[in-house]
């Protein structure tokens, strides 16, 4: 057997085939199971498309830039968790595309930060950030509040994101636009249908404005984020409470 092993060794081709099948078959062992979406990613209750108006105000978010400064992602660590709340499950961004965990903070993570401010506190903070935030570095938006919200064409946003693995029905897609006025107006006709077709809805007049603006759209996509999962079900550890 050693001798066989010194001729591996002594022939460079050789030893680069084996090397070459050894790495592909361990590459295939770890890379074709998350192919299976169900094997990677634990279903979390709660969890949900967004939507139309939502979609649209993460659309404004990615445009902007926003995730060049704002992380979405809470690190099972113990300051983290401490100052953000329940670390990111992985099923939180399963219908992100592309998904929003960034790569540094120059300001706070926003994985947790629905429901953490009013919807007034969301309006100051994008036209003058520095009036709630005496230190905030962060630019104004002052824009988004004068520019009405494109939800003439989410249908095909959502669309699009059904082709890649997003579950959007039909009835939902082809109610879109409906259903974006229906949450930023709160009043509309389509209210009830909004509500049977999606979740955990926050369905008000975000930024008290008479019409639905792209600032409606970012504090409602701002307002649902981390509020989805049911996280009473697992521990901190990351782990499932007994009898859940």
């Amino acid at each position: 057997m050693l001798k066989k092993h010194t001729v591996v060794e002594k022939n460079s081709v050789l030893m680069l085939i084996f090397v070459v099948i050894v790495i592909s078959i361990g590459g295939i062992i770890e890379i074709v199971p998350l192919f299976r979406m169900e094997t990677t990613i634990e279903p979390v209750k709660g969890v949900r498309p967004y939507t139309p108006l939502e979609l649209a105000g993460q659309n404004v978010y990615i445009r902007e830039g926003c995730y060049n400064c704002h992380s979405q992602q809470v690190r099972p660590l113990r300051d983290e968790v401490e100052r953000y709340g329940h670390y990111s499950l992985a099923a939180e961004s399963m219908y992100d595309h592309p998904f929003q965990w960034g790569s540094k903070r120059t300001g706070p993570d926003l994985a947790r930060v629905g429901g953490k401010y009013s919807d007034l506190w969301h309006v100051q903070h994008m036209i003058r950030p520095q009036d709630v935030v005496p230190e905030s570095i962060m630019p104004g938006y002052a824009h988004l509040s004068h520019k009405g919200a494109n939800l003439e064409d989410i249908g095909k946003d959502m669309t699009a994101l059904r082709m890649a693995g997003v579950p959007y029905t039909d009835e939902q897609i082809a109610n879109a636009y409906n259903d974006a006025m229906a949450q930023a107006q709160d009043e509309s006709d389509h209210h009830d249908g909004l509500m049977e077709r999606y979740s955990k809805v926050n369905a008000r007049n975000f930024d008290g404005q008479a019409t639905t603006t792209e600032m409606d759209a970012l504090i409602a996509y701002l307002q649902v984020l981390g509020t989805m999962a049911e996280l009473k079900d697992y521990t901190h550890d990351g782990t499932k409470r007994s009898g859940q």
